[in-house]
């Protein structure tokens, strides 16, 4: 083979070419592919597409806001029961009664809440101190084995607390624009 041919260095090039192109094709399933070919034409033929590409080559990654969906229950504690209010409290100027009058009243709304928007169900439905057996493949985050752990399951044990599932979830949706990081709004009144 002439090396020095310009037609064989253009062959080898082709498929050189053609072999990295169908790599690429079988890691990434074309998709990725694709996905560039398409970006490509767009780039050239769309002058604000290619604007917005060019700003994410420039800017790099965003910093994502957290996501506020595991705080709507405790908005929902606090709105019904102002329970955050009474968790963040210093209490140790308050006599028992006072306490247990506050708790009293925080306790009946949150649970009135809880039992509204929550149906729960207990993970092992057994009464505490019952023996219990934990079968072999057992879910280790709804069953928590403590004392003496050794051996294969099954294993029998005394229940301490039953647990508790979430059957069905029915948080509300915020609305659109709403902060959701904000799990009670600060009051201000007017004169």
């Amino acid at each position: 083979m002439d090396m020095e041919n310009p037609a064989v260095i253009v062959a080898i090039s082709v498929l050189a070419t053609l072999f990295v192109v169908g790599l690429v094709v079988v890691v990434t399933g074309g998709s990725r592919l694709r996905l560039a070919i398409q970006a490509y034409r767009r780039v050239a033929s769309d002058e604000s597409f290619a604007e917005k590409v060019k700003q994410l080559f420039e800017e790099g990654p965003k910093e994502e806001k957290p996501s506020g969906t595991p705080l709507r229950a405790l908005a929902l504690l606090q709105r019904e029961g102002r329970l955050l209010d009474f968790l963040l409290e210093d209490i140790q100027g308050y006599d028992d009664a006072q306490i247990g009058a506050a708790v009293r009243d925080i306790q009946r709304k949150c649970q009135a809440a809880l039992k509204e928007h929550v149906t729960l169900e207990p993970i092992l439905p057994k009464e505490e101190g019952e023996t219990v057996e934990v079968p072999a493949g057992f879910d280790p985050s709804a069953i928590r084995l403590i004392g003496n752990v050794s051996g294969d399951p099954p294993f029998r044990g005394t229940l301490l607390h039953h647990g508790w599932r979430a059957k069905e979830i029915k948080l509300p949706t915020p609305t659109g624009g709403q902060d959701e990081l904000v799990l009670m709004p600060a009051e201000v009144e007017l004169p």
